[in-house]
């Protein structure tokens, strides 16, 4: 091979570098700063999320962030009572999914999981079982959370923390909860949610596939609206 063909070919192989490194790049900044999908390894969020479906998370519902960082650049929104939420956690910074429950300034508190918000009972309605199936104890019930209808998942005979007294949410934090009650690792636990914690909205599922059946596609939860 002559000296000539050498350099045409270190140049072809640095310009293909380049151009794989900028693909790369922008794929990469495109997921950390406006849209992902997260898969959802365990069952906090049921029978709203189960295990195994992949949730589409909305980097841009609330503010734009520098790629790679919590840093935000330009915030238009916040996040509502009631919305779904990606966020890192306090207590060791992994990444969970959690339903907002109280805003900054709430007053939060809880007697035999039941919820009060701001010294007012939220309102519940009986669920259709089978949300459930594969589990062999718990049942569900319908939440009311300021107008925005969820079902949540009620443990009797798993330990939790059902009661608690009042708390108040402070200035830029937020009260996270998980929609399966009773087995939630949540702000019950880990205590307030910082606003610069909070990575995007989680919208709608993608895809589903059942960790309990060989993990064959659960077609009937494609493209599923989050409530």
């Amino acid at each position: 091979m002559t000296n000539s063909l050498k350099k045409k070919l270190i140049v072809a192989w640095k310009g293909w570098g380049y151009a794989i490194f900028i693909a790369v790049l922008i794929a990469t900044s495109f997921k950390s700063a406006i849209a992902d999908w997260n898969i959802v390894p365990t069952g906090s969020m049921k029978p709203t999320i189960l295990e195994g479906d992949r949730i589409f998370v909305n980097k841009l519902a609330y503010d734009f962030k520098i790629p790679y960082t919590t840093w935000h650049i330009s915030a238009w929104d916040n996040p509502a009572r009631g919305d779904v939420v990606v966020f890192y956690s306090p207590a060791d910074n992994t990444r969970l999914v959690k339903r907002v429950i109280g805003l900054p300034g709430d007053e939060i508190a809880m007697r035999d999981n039941t919820l009060f918000i701001n010294g007012e009972p939220l309102q519940y309605e009986a669920h259709d079982r089978t949300a459930v199936k594969k589990s062999p104890e718990p049942y569900c019930i319908v939440e009311d959370l300021a107008g925005r209808k969820h079902p949540v998942m009620i443990s009797p005979f798993h330990y939790s923390m059902r009661s608690f007294g009042a708390v108040t949410v402070p200035q830029g934090y937020y009260f996270m909860m998980g929609d399966n009650r009773d087995n939630s690792a949540d702000s019950r636990y880990f205590g307030f949610v910082e606003r610069d914690r909070i990575v995007g909205q989680a919208t709608f599922i993608v895809a589903s596939l059942d960790h309990h059946d060989k993990y064959q596609p659960r077609w009937e939860r494609f493209f599923k609206k989050l409530p």
